[in-house]
Formats: C-alpha cells, structure tokens, sequence
C-alpha cells in the first residue's frame, strides 16, 4: 500500500493512526457503504465536506457519516454571514482530492477547518485517508488538536 498525502503528513508530525482499506464501489461512495465495507460504526466515520464563504474562503467541515450538514450553524460558527458546498467539478483544482477520498489532512493549502461536537464522544474515529478505499484510523482530539479545527454543533438535529 502506498501512503498518501495525508498519512505522510501525519508521519511527519508523529501523529499515530492506523488505516483500513477496502473494497470501493463507483456507484456507492457514501459513508454508510464505508461502514459496511469496514465494519465500523457510521456514527465514527466522519466525512469530509468542502465549502466556500461568501468571500469565496474555503472551508473545510468535517461531520459524522449519516449526519447532514447545517449550512447556517457552520456559518454562524465561522462567523460568515453564508457557506455553500463546493461544486465537485471544483473539488480537485481546490484540494488535490476527488469525491470519496478527500480527507481533511494533506490537502494543498491549510484552511479554516470545523468538525461537529458529536466527535468529542469518541475514542476513535475515521477519515478518508485521500483516495478512494482507504480510511485512516485517528484520535479525534489528535486531528483537532493537528489541523487547529473548531469544534461545534454543525448538523441538522
């Protein structure tokens, strides 16, 4: 297995993980195939979200696999007046990332990063490692702790 960008960038900060590859389906990259496929509990699978301000910042968001994003409270907790998600035909020229493997580590330039409170009651929980069929395996409070992200309510309830 080769390592990716986000796992290099982990071993350089001698951050400890561990990863878990498996079987991708074209048809089906969401967060619940990932579970299914990896045998972990979908409320520890975090996916990625790429967003942009008003002023065209991009964001990055990261919320548990079967949650859906609340575009106002990510705002509010931005302090912007109004995020919107990234077109996907943007998502590779902005992050080096294509849909079902964008992590929130290693992409090419540090933004403003957000993850949901909901990650504050896990012990462990995974992320796209940055390509397609592999996840890593991370302390939660080591990735917020890594990538200086925010931490609040950012889910519909």
């Amino acid at each position: 297995m080769k390592k990716t960008n986000a796992m290099r960038e982990l071993d350089k900060s001698k951050i400890t993980y561990n990863y878990r590859e498996y079987e991708v389906d074209e048809n089906d990259l969401s967060a619940i195939a990932v579970s299914l496929k990896t045998g972990q509990d979908i409320t520890k699978i975090f996916k990625t979200l790429v967003l942009l301000t008003e002023k065209k910042e991009m964001i990055v968001a990261c919320i548990a696999g079967a949650d859906n994003i609340d575009l106002k409270k990510l705002a509010k907790l931005a302090e912007v007046k109004k995020v919107e998600m990234l077109e996907l035909k943007e998502l590779f020229n902005m992050t080096g990332y294509i849909r079902g493997g964008c992590s929130p580590i290693g992409i090419k330039k540090r933004h403003r990063s957000f993850i949901d409170s909901s990650v504050l009651t896990k012990d462990i929980i995974m992320i796209s490692a940055g390509i397609r069929g592999l996840q890593i395996l991370i302390n939660p409070q080591d990735l917020i702790k890594h990538l200086n992200m925010t931490v609040g309510d950012i889910i519909v309830q």
